[in-house]
């Protein structure tokens, strides 16, 4: 089993910025972090569920979503068994629950949630 904490969420101002982390524990996880595709993921009010950024096992692949391309960073920390989410000139718009995700590498769909770290954007 795979658990996932999030934290770093709050209420910042328009063009602030926080630091969103996500640590994993579990059995599965400990020794073979780095064998997991890590996510992030964020959920408006009556809006989908939306990737934000994911970060691949290997050391430079990653992906960002258009809408935040530019003004997000997602990093690992493989020792740590954390994952890392720097949102910059945040925008009333990011405001949402944002969840971390992994799935094994090779797998199509996340595996393993968290339970997800409320940004709010004020304007």
């Amino acid at each position: 089993q795979v658990q996932l904490t999030e934290s770093g969420g709050g209420l910042v101002q328009a063009g602030g910025s926080l630091r969103l982390s996500c640590q994993a524990s579990g059995r599965t996880v400990s020794n073979y972090f780095n064998m997991y595709v890590m996510g992030w993921f964020r959920q408006a009010p009556g809006k989908e569920r939306e990737l934000v950024a994911a970060r691949y096992a290997g050391p430079t692949s990653t992906y960002y979503a258009d809408s935040v391309k530019g003004r997000v960073t997602m990093s690992r920390d493989n020792v740590k068994n954390t994952a890392y989410l720097q949102l910059n000139s945040l925008k009333p718009e990011d405001t949402a629950v944002y969840y971390c995700a992994a799935k094994p590498r090779g797998d199509t769909d996340y595996k393993y949630w968290g339970q997800g770290t409320q940004v709010t954007v004020s304007s």
